[in-house]
């Protein structure tokens, strides 16, 4: 299964539609937050895909969850965007936090900067900002989970 996962697209939803169709294996899609309005008209644009979203602190006043966790392809899945866990000052609170759901997977966003790495048996992943990165290119990543195991990526793009 290919998972897509997206964060801080900060209103643009253009970027997030072209990443959509450029992926069009993909059964699922992730958004982090910061970018709630964009992809709730996304999700409304592709109703036979898998879409899954969460606020963000730039989300002022939209409901939803800063946190979830779901189960795709026989893995748990933990996601964020970050903010609430401090993961701008380290990732210690957001590891307990996988680590307690059981997750085999967890994703965050809020700091704009890409990274994928595996540690105590989770695989963790920041796909970066759409919109606005700290460092590198614009961003998102792919989880591509198979009975082999899981594969992280960062795909950089021009927006």
């Amino acid at each position: 299964m290919r998972i897509v996962v997206f964060s801080d697209s900060h209103n643009n939803y253009f970027a997030l539609r072209d990443i959509v169709l450029s992926q069009p294996e993909a059964e699922a899609f992730l958004h982090l937050g910061d970018g709630c309005k964009e992809f709730d008209y996304l999700a409304a644009n592709f109703p036979l895909r898998i879409m899954k979203g969460l606020r963000g602190n730039c989300d002022w006043g939209m409901p939803g969850n800063t946190q979830a966790v779901i189960e795709l392809a026989g893995k748990r899945i933990f996601y964020t965007h970050g903010h609430t866990f401090g993961v701008k000052s380290g990732l210690e609170r957001l590891k307990e936090a996988a680590r307690e759901s059981k997750s085999d997977i967890a994703l965050f966003g809020h700091t704009h900067i890409a990274t994928t790495f595996y540690e105590d048996k989770i695989h963790y992943m920041n796909p970066g900002s759409i919109e606005k990165p700290q460092q590198g290119r614009a961003s998102y990543g792919i989880l591509d989970i198979t009975k082999a195991g899981i594969a992280t990526f960062i795909v950089e793009i021009s927006v």
